[in-house]
């Protein structure tokens, strides 16, 4: 089977992180099998009650204990939504050398490089162990890899995690945090403001410290990311009920993204005591942090056995990323990791998502080549 016939195959199938993904999951591990991989699968169920799955495939190895691997091929099988509108969104289709379709680019092209790359090596001569290693809700939190690294059912010396990276191994990223900030006032008559205390009113303030919070972050620099320092957004605030009603409470959403050697919780420290300063100059100042997401940035050595190779393989030399991976979990299994893969992310997560056929070709070579000097 060529490479765009598993791509078009995988795309068919929905997996949007809303939905199980126990039917791609099932075609991975039948792919699997007929290599003659040892397969297991880890189930959960979602906050929704969706089943979620991910999948190991081991060459030459044999599931026991905790069994050593010494290169892991990691892609998470969902995709984010698309649009209703679009109506080849599950139809692979191909235009000048470019394959479109939810997911093509991330990160299904890099799983359909993984698998045609295994599928053209010969096993038998295999030295050390593989993994293809397939995970659930990456987009939503790699809550997938998450829960491999508290099983910890395998340990690994070397990870490739499949990111549309335009082939460019990347060997730092920074890390993605996600909290929800409520701020309470005391609702009444907007015609009399005395009776009530209004939560848009302390919810601005404290913003406006965050914002000088954002200024302060920029003097720890890392100067090979853009922008080389940890960023933080404000992305969605909700507040009130009525135009003449005193809010009685405000949310807004926080994001931040914090370079390597950061502790993912130094915005938290500093938000907290931006929290400590209103309840100073207001004493009924009244306030919840809820944190859903803190994962840290991470960091492979330039001179790094793995980052030479895939310098090597690709003819590109390695770079930062600024969005979330899973690479953080491979570290937690033991890993060196890299991120990399075929596609450019400025194409995924968006109505037309492509990837290109030269991008699918070299991205398999490439991984032949990894498999070989890793495990050969």
């Amino acid at each position: 089977m060529t490479i765009t016939e598993t791509l078009g195959q995988l795309v068919a199938i929905d997996s949007v992180s809303s939905r199980a993904n126990t039917t791609i999951i099932s075609y991975l591990e039948n792919r699997c099998r007929a290599k003659g991989l040892a397969t297991r699968t880890f189930s959960y169920t979602d906050e929704t009650g969706a089943a979620k799955t991910n999948l190991i495939a081991l060459a030459s190895a044999e599931f026991s204990f905790s069994p050593a691997v010494e290169l892991a091929l990691v892609g998470h099988t969902d995709t984010v939504p698309y649009s209703a509108d679009w109506a080849e969104a599950l139809t692979l289709t191909e235009r000048e050398g470019k394959h479109f379709g939810r997911g093509a680019c991330d990160t299904k092209g890099f799983i359909a490089a993984a698998l045609t790359a295994v599928e053209n090596t010969d096993l038998n001569s295999l030295k050390s162990p593989l993994a293809l290693v397939f995970t659930a809700d990456e987009e939503i939190g790699c809550l997938g890899a998450k829960q491999l690294s508290q099983l910890r059912p395998f340990k690994v010396r070397y990870a490739v995690v499949g990111e549309p990276t335009s082939l460019q191994p990347m060997r730092a990223g920074k890390g993605y945090c996600l909290g929800e900030v409520v701020v309470r006032g005391r609702e009444g008559h907007s015609a009399y403001p005395a009776l009530g205390a209004s939560a848009i009113f302390r919810a601005a303030r404290l913003i406006t410290r965050l914002e000088r919070i954002a200024e302060e972050l920029q003097a720890d620099q890392r100067s090979e990311f853009n922008p080389p320092y940890t960023t933080l957004n404000i992305g969605v605030i909700r507040g009130g009920t009525a135009k003449n009603v005193i809010a009685g409470e405000c949310r807004f959403t926080l994001e931040w993204r914090p370079v390597p050697r950061q502790k993912p919780t130094h915005l938290l420290e500093l938000l907290d005591q931006a929290i400590a300063a209103e309840k100073d100059a207001d004493a009924s100042f009244d306030c919840d942090v809820n944190v859903s997401r803190v994962d840290g940035g991470f960091e492979t050595s330039a001179d790094s056995r793995l980052t030479k190779l895939l310098e090597q393989v690709s003819g590109q030399q390695s770079g930062t990323i600024a969005f979330g991976t899973e690479v953080p979990q491979m570290i937690e299994l033991g890993a060196e990791a890299i991120v990399f893969g075929p596609g450019d992310i400025r194409a995924a997560h968006r109505t037309g998502e492509f990837v290109t056929t030269d991008h699918l070709q070299r991205c398999t070579t490439a991984l032949m080549r990894i498999i070989e000097r890793c495990c050969g």
